[in-house]
């Protein structure tokens, strides 16, 4: 307990830390995510190879490789920014391919028959989409999407390695004043665990709400 009451400060900068990199990697990867999946199931066929290659390159490259070619490959093109925006650049990249495919998964249980009596009204792509399809599609992804968002709240770990501040990162600085390494990597866990179980609860709440009925 000791190790938490006399660094209670260390840890609560890691831990808003990692909550400010899941928030705004979260909200990226819901954007980038939401436009690859458009992109996806597009009629036009440069839209869907964009989306294709986002999403096969990002979900075959590991994070921390990511990590490297943003945090240290941007840099070399002249583009100089804080290494936290750097990592919510990374984490919501990679995180976008996982919410693309979880979208599109959501948007092809809605029955064609919708999309062309939408079209037949006369609405465009963009109108069936956002109008009809997606807000069906958003009852049957909320499950998916919540497990992606707690999955990138603990991808957020690899930021620690770069500088950034994080909870994981935490255990660094810890060690070398000599705690015990392992009440310190308890105390760690809990902050990982309020986290996810945070993420979990708000997705539950959602499901119950607008997800399909069983």
């Amino acid at each position: 307990m000791d190790v938490l009451t006399d660094n209670f400060s260390l840890y609560a900068e890691g831990f808003l830390g990692t909550v400010r990199l899941t928030v705004y990697s979260s909200l990226l990867a819901l954007v980038l995510g939401f436009l690859m999946a458009s992109f996806r199931v597009a009629p036009v066929g440069s839209l869907r190879a964009i989306g294709t290659v986002w999403v096969t390159v990002l979900r075959n490259t590991p994070l921390t490789l990511l990590f490297f070619a943003v945090l240290l490959g941007l840099p070399r093109f002249g583009l100089v920014l804080p290494f936290t925006v750097f990592a919510v650049i990374a984490l919501g990249c990679y995180t976008s391919a996982f919410i693309c495919e979880a979208l599109r998964s959501g948007i092809n249980t809605v029955p064609t028959g919708q999309g062309e009596a939408a079209r037949s009204l006369g609405m465009s792509f963009g109108q069936t989409l956002t109008s009809v399809v997606l807000p069906q599609a958003f009852r049957t992804v909320i499950p998916p999407v919540g497990s992606t968002l707690i999955a990138l709240a603990k991808n957020s770990a690899i930021a620690g390695a770069f500088s950034v501040t994080e909870l994981l990162g935490t255990y660094k600085t810890l060690s070398e004043l000599g705690y015990n390494i392992i009440w310190t990597f308890v105390w760690i866990a809990v902050g990982y665990l309020i986290i996810t179980l945070t993420i979990s609860a708000l997705f539950n709440v959602l499901e119950k709400r607008y997800g399909v009925a069983r």
